[in-house]
């Protein structure tokens, strides 16, 4: 009988690997294509916002500083991230550096009277601006001493490393622990802190286990339309100028916690920081979620959702073209912007009353009524009927509101009651 051994498994004699007679060269070669198969991984489009933010930050040319714990990957991250941009990758430990390795090392030359002592940049930084483009990976920041940290400032800022001027096409982004669970780590320096965009970066499930499987989500510059870079610039401006009007103790207020100095604040730089970011996320038709880390990454959230909020009421039609078409008025999706907007709306019958102007409130009324829900029109329909002049019929389209709001103060009645019942059983 024939027996067929195409199929059947390498004897241990016949590996190379398990040979015997094989070299320690050649069995770490059979090692390192093993390895080159795990590190053979693919990219995919994946809606992903922290890393829509950080790409946004990085066409801005801000300094983005990545915060996390051990082993989230920030560091794949910004492997990945240059790669994808095709950007060379320098990585300098922040904290295993002398401060003259930022501030220039000091080269005596043959007359020193006449011509001083120059600052001779690190080796790392000719090679970025010989390159003339890259990508500066400062790690492990909150274990950099004051020192260190105070000789980082010109070189976040300015660009600057001893006499060298790093060129504009190379970008900063820097990767901290919190104190927490950082080795030996230290609290970040107010002046060092107000230089960056702060972003969160923790783990995504999907993304760990799709890509543990060989595929992660591609990191993509910010598509931005050429058309709206204008508008986007004076949106921008006119957001941020027209928040720091009103409210100007937001211009610079510096926390009185540590901790916090060491994370997002406002001043005049960071609100400068966040200009060009809303400007950047307008021209590229970004989504909130990724404006919002953004800005409260760089102002703070207090600030930063404040200046969300009147973005939001940039976008709401103005009350005058609501009442001179009501019919045609397309109303804000979301709940509290539309009621914004009804307010609005019974606000300018109040300041310039006429009855043609309170008719097309209730005609506006009505519509709202129809397209969302019936309980945000109760208050303006009030508002609006207290407002009537003894000599205005009552429209018609009063009626489709009358049940509507009935109906509203009978659950709001219920509701008390309920309330008053729960009280009185305690």
């Amino acid at each position: 009988m024939t027996t067929d051994l195409s199929h059947a498994p390498a004897s241990p004699a016949s590996s190379p690997l398990a040979s015997p007679s094989a070299s320690p060269a050649a069995r770490l070669d059979v090692a390192g294509e093993l390895l080159a198969l795990l590190r053979d991984t693919g990219t995919e489009p994946r809606p992903d916002v922290q890393l829509e933010a950080l790409t946004l930050a990085v066409a801005a040319d801000l300094p983005v500083l990545l915060w996390g714990e051990p082993g989230i990957g920030k560091t794949a991250a910004l492997t990945q991230l240059a790669a994808a941009l095709d950007l060379p990758l320098t990585t300098v430990i922040a904290s295993v550096h002398e401060p003259s390795d930022f501030a220039g090392l000091p080269i005596v030359g043959e007359d020193p009277a006449r011509h001083g002592v120059p600052l001779a940049p690190p080796d790392w930084a000719v090679r970025l601006v010989q390159a003339g483009r890259g990508l500066l990976f400062l790690d492990e920041l909150s274990t950099a001493p004051p020192a260190v940290q105070a000789a980082l400032l010109r070189l976040v800022l300015e660009r600057r490393i001893g006499a060298l001027q790093l060129p504009p096409g190379v970008r900063i982004v820097a990767a901290a622990n919190p104190r927490s669970s950082a080795a030996d780590g230290w609290e970040l320096s107010a002046p060092l802190a107000n230089r960056f965009v702060h972003l969160p970066w923790t783990h995504d499930h999907e993304v760990v286990v799709r890509g543990l499987g060989g595929t992660w989500p591609v990191a993509e510059l910010p598509r931005l339309d050429r058309d709206k870079l204008p508008g986007a610039v004076e949106f921008a401006r006119r957001a941020v100028c027209g928040l720091l009007a009103a409210r100007p103790r937001l211009v610079h207020r510096l926390p009185e916690n540590e901790t916090r100095r060491g994370g997002a604040w406002p001043s005049p730089r960071t609100w400068e920081m966040a200009l060009h970011l809303t400007a950047f996320a307008t021209a590229a038709g970004s989504s909130r979620e990724v404006l919002s880390l953004l800005v409260r990454g760089t102002v703070g959230d207090g600030p930063g959702l404040e200046l969300l909020a009147g973005l939001d009421r940039m976008d709401l039609p103005d009350p005058e073209d609501l009442l001179a078409d009501p019919a045609a008025a397309e109303l804000p999706e979301r709940g509290d912007l539309r009621q914004v907007v009804l307010d609005g709306v019974v606000q300018a019958v109040r300041n310039r009353p006429g009855k043609a102007r309170w008719d097309a409130a209730w005609t506006l009324l009505v519509r709202a009524l129809e397209t969302g829900a019936p309980d945000l029109v109760v208050v303006p329909a009030t508002t609006l009927a207290a407002l009537r002049q003894e000599n205005w019929d009552v429209p018609a389209s009063i009626e489709k509101l009358s049940g509507a709001v009935a109906l509203s103060r009978r659950a709001d009645e219920a509701a008390a009651r309920t309330t008053q019942r729960a009280g009185a059983g305690r």
